[in-house]
């Protein structure tokens, strides 16, 4: 049993009403909220644990309605939109994803995250989550088993119980896989709703698989369970909406949504998740046009983050070139801007007419990477024309609603979860205000998110390359600590401290618009990262080693050898 936390002296986000309620205690017992009153009018005993939250702000815990686990968000992680696996085998991609789930799943709650969705994952995640159910440093964890398609790219083919996708050809499979599904304990199917890959247009399309799709979400419903269908084009949207579909995962980008439409969401209480940013992030990533945020930077998984610039010098240039050529031609700029525009407006149109919106980022997809992908998402849904209010309850409350487990969280209430964030600003003035996290609550378990995720040497060997590549000087000092001390091999010191660092590196950044670091080799001795790397500088490449001694969580020496 948990000693009784009091969090003193906050102001409440009553998301459901939009509006705050200054000058509260929330008193937590075990994992639940077991009284909230007026600050004045409590009396804390003193076996308590107190958190001071005068001047800062208590919100629900924060819902990503849509990810993947199966997928990393780097640059490997879906051989079936580009392939290259003669530089990194899928075994390789998918071995990695279950190795750092639990680190994954921690990045979450580090960006105040205590809920997440994944709609469409692998029999062998959906025994791998297995192992967090107790866990209090990770969120809650709500899945689809694979996704029920009647395409599916051959690449994922024959890979058993690390296989994405259960392809359907007839009724009875649709019927037959939904069954197989309920084994491992789904909490709810998902339907990849695809149109055209029969050759068909999609109206044809959509309407000659549609007898399958009916199907699935009856026989998911048969057994208690909701159903996600993945339906971008709106003929595929309105006939899963008015066949039963629970949870639309991505926002109508063909064509401007009409009053019926949006009746018929409203009619059927079809919840919507928008994932506004996962196009662009692909499009960045082949058009070589990436530019993290310090945000990203700083809290994504530094390793995927760093693979999104390979497509820099992996050998394959005409693969490469076409991509770039692809992603950067005036029509391919012009499809993502005439998709963006129409996702964004019936985002605004939805929202204004009260569907249910959730938010969800299709994290794991390339470039749309975990957890600190979740700040350019709520941004987007800004500039759709959302509301903070709106996108703190698509955030909140909503991600609950789609799971019917709104009585159990997503408000700040007398016997809900105790999973709350404490956050040092008001994200109703500012949106980017919900990654200022002072505490996170987690099933009643108090965390400082600075301390949820250890970096190794590694992680900060590759932070400060990450930052050097996309020329950012606060990003790049960051992992160093105050008094660094930079030699050239063995013993010549060339500078000591950030501000003589920050003043050499800001002119080399400045100065270099095409500078490119590739990372040849990596060794890690304890607290020692020796790197072979080979530099882009201006005109010339050169070859060197870099030697990172780590001390105290920063990198304290660096040894050049040129």
């Amino acid at each position: 049993m948990f000693s009784q936390t009091y969090i003193t002296n906050v102001t409440i986000a009553d998301v459901e009403k939009q509006r705050w309620i200054p000058n509260q205690t929330v008193i937590i017992k075990d994992d639940r909220i077991v009284n909230i009153q007026k600050s004045s009018k409590i009396k804390i005993p003193e076996s308590a644990i107190v958190i001071n939250g005068t001047d800062k702000y208590v919100l629900p815990g924060l819902t990503d309605a849509h990810i993947h686990f199966f997928q990393s968000g780097g640059l490997y992680t879906r051989p079936d939109v580009i392939d290259l696996q003669k530089d990194m085998p899928y075994q390789k991609e998918i071995d990695y994803s279950h190795e750092t789930m639990e680190e994954v799943l921690q990045r979450y709650l580090q960006n105040g995250i205590t809920n997440v969705i994944d709609v469409g994952t692998t029999i062998n995640f959906l025994k791998q989550r297995e192992l967090f159910k107790n866990n209090d440093d990770v969120p809650s964890i709500y899945m689809t088993g694979p996704l029920l398609t009647t395409y599916e790219p051959s690449v994922y083919k024959n890979l058993k119980d690390d296989e994405p996708f259960n392809l359907v050809k007839t009724v009875e499979d649709g019927i037959n896989i939904v069954q197989e599904q309920l084994q491992y304990q789904p909490d709810f199917i998902k339907i990849w709703y695809i149109v055209g890959a029969d050759g068909l247009e999609k109206e044809a399309s959509a309407r000659k698989n549609l007898p399958i799709v009916k199907a699935i979400i009856d026989e998911a419903h048969k057994n208690n369970l909701k159903v996600a269908v993945h339906a971008t084009q709106r003929i595929t949207a309105q006939l899963a909406v008015e066949n039963g579909c629970d949870f639309l995962v991505h926002s109508v980008d063909d064509e401007i949504l009409k009053a019926d439409f949006v009746q018929l969401m409203k009619k059927n209480k079809t919840i919507l998740c928008p994932t506004l940013i996962v196009h662009g992030g692909y499009v960045n990533i082949f058009g070589q046009t990436i530019n993290p945020s310090d945000h990203e930077l700083l809290k994504a998984d530094p390793h995927q983050l760093g693979s999104l610039l390979d497509l820099k010098h992996l050998p394959d240039s005409l693969l490469i070139n076409n991509y770039k050529k692809m992603a950067n031609s005036k029509e391919g700029v012009a499809r993502l801007s005439k998709a963006d525009s129409i996702s964004m407006a019936n985002l605004k149109i939805l929202s204004d007419s009260g569907v249910l919106i959730a938010t969800g980022t299709d994290a794991g997809n390339i470039g749309t990477l975990h957890a600190s992908s979740y700040l350019a998402e709520l941004q987007t849904m800004k500039k759709s024309g959302m509301s903070n209010w709106k996108i703190l309850q698509a955030s909140t409350i909503n991600g609950a609603k789609i799971l019917d487990k709104e009585n159990e969280f997503g408000t700040v209430g007398i016997g809900k979860k105790a999973n709350l964030i404490i956050l040092d600003d008001n994200p109703i003035e500012a949106i980017e205000n919900i990654t200022k996290i002072h505490r996170v609550i987690n099933k009643g378990v108090v965390f400082n998110p600075d301390e949820l995720i250890k970096d190794t040497p590694a992680d900060l060997a590759q932070r400060q390359l990450n930052a050097y590549n996309f020329r950012n000087i606060d990003a790049f000092l960051e992992p160093y600590a105050e008094d660094v001390e930079v030699y050239n091999y063995p013993d010549k010191l060339l500078f000591k401290g950030k501000e003589a660092m920050r003043k050499n590196y800001s002119q080399i950044f400045e100065n270099t618009p095409n500078l490119h670091c590739e990372l040849l080799g990596r060794i890690v001795q304890g607290n020692i990262v020796i790197d072979q790397e080979r530099v882009q500088f201006r005109d010339k490449i050169v070859e060197a080693v870099a030697i990172y001694h780590v001390e105290n969580g920063k990198i304290k020496k660096v040894y050049f050898i040129n």
